[in-house]
């Protein structure tokens, strides 16, 4: 069910659709300033709330001391948006638990104690937040919320309080990027309460023309009411997406389409391909199978290369061969062997 492997709703342009909760507890410091006995405690009282005697999801999950993980391993969480760069800089006291089909993960001592998420294909915002309410309806019957009735859930960082939550859309914009048209949708979503990051949320670069939609506001706002914004602001940005596929076809589609396909080429005989390549070519074969003009692909097959193509799941690949210029040579074939099949 990882969105890696699956399409849902708006598929052609929308990745998936993420609903993120902080959450403190209430007797105890927030990490940043919480002693190692005091963050020790929280991951074993977090890890007895999922997987103790009594938990309706016991068995669902799968506990990882982050300090146990080799790096390579830290960083494929990474890749995969199941763990945040932050909850790696501090791995000597943080833990995460990964559900058996890699949907939901509850991240432990990151910037707060608790950071669970969930992540669906396409755009289905709605279902990963009644999907994560549950999780969220487990932890609270065991342990001491930080909460307050005028604030909401209090947080380490002001700019989460109230809800606690982030929603977001990681969304392929080739389009609306390549014509200049995200300059405008950058500089005004932040107006009404959006914003746009990369591919691995904040402070992370939009490589591939894969860009991150997600709320500002989290105080005054129900869940709800926060998710329908976002929805609104979605279908809308996908719209002008499809426009500009439709206007590019129309008026130059010999031409747009053999820059397709001389991607596709490059990437089925390339030898060597640096990151930053890699996900441009890989962005303009996601284009083609998107709209029809490359057959017999399918977008799970792209995105789980986008995500092998990543240097920690290189790495794996290679028994932990850490040469940057190996890894070159390895993306290259990685990428030619799953496109030709």
């Amino acid at each position: 069910m990882s969105w890696i492997n699956n399409t849902g709703p708006l598929g052609d342009v929308v990745l998936s659709s993420r609903v993120r909760l902080a959450r403190n507890l209430s007797d105890t410091p927030f990490p940043s300033i919480a002693d190692r006995s005091m963050t020790d405690s929280v991951i074993h009282r977090v890890h007895r709330s999922i997987a103790g005697q009594g938990s309706p999801i016991k068995s669902q999950y799968q506990f990882l001391p982050m300090g146990d993980l080799p790096p390579t391993d830290r960083e494929i969480l990474v890749e995969k948006h199941l763990a945040s760069p932050d909850l790696l800089e501090n791995s000597d006291r943080s833990a995460i638990l990964v559900s058996r089909e890699e949907v939901c993960s509850i991240m432990v001592n990151e910037e707060d104690h608790i950071r669970m998420q969930c992540i669906f294909p396409g755009y289905q915002l709605k279902k990963a937040l009644e999907y994560l309410n549950t999780i969220d309806d487990v932890l609270e019957k065991q342990l001491p919320y930080a909460y307050d009735s005028d604030l909401g859930y209090l947080t380490s960082c002001p700019t989460n309080l109230g809800t606690g939550m982030r929603a977001s859309v990681m969304m392929h914009l080739p389009l609306l990027a390549g014509t200049g048209q995200m300059k405008a949708i950058i500089q005004t979503l932040p107006k009404i309460g959006v914003a746009v990051r990369g591919l691995y949320g904040e402070g992370s670069e939009a490589i591939g023309d894969i860009y991150q939609i997600s709320n500002q506001i989290t105080l005054g706002a129900s869940e709800e009411e926060i998710i329908m914004g976002l929805e609104v602001v979605t279908k809308q940005i996908a719209d002008k997406e499809k426009e500009a596929r439709r206007r590019v076809m129309e008026r130059g589609r010999v031409h747009f389409e053999d820059g397709i396909w001389r991607a596709y080429g490059t990437m089925t005989h390339a030898r060597v391909m640096d990151l930053n390549e890699f996900m441009g070519l890989l962005s303009k074969v996601r284009l083609g199978v998107e709209m029809g003009i490359i057959p017999n692909i399918d977008i799970g097959t792209i995105n789980e290369l986008m995500v092998m193509g990543q240097p920690a799941h290189l790495k794996k690949y290679r028994d932990g061969d850490t040469a940057i210029k190996d890894l070159d040579e390895v993306r290259a074939g990685v990428a030619a062997e799953k496109l030709r099949r």
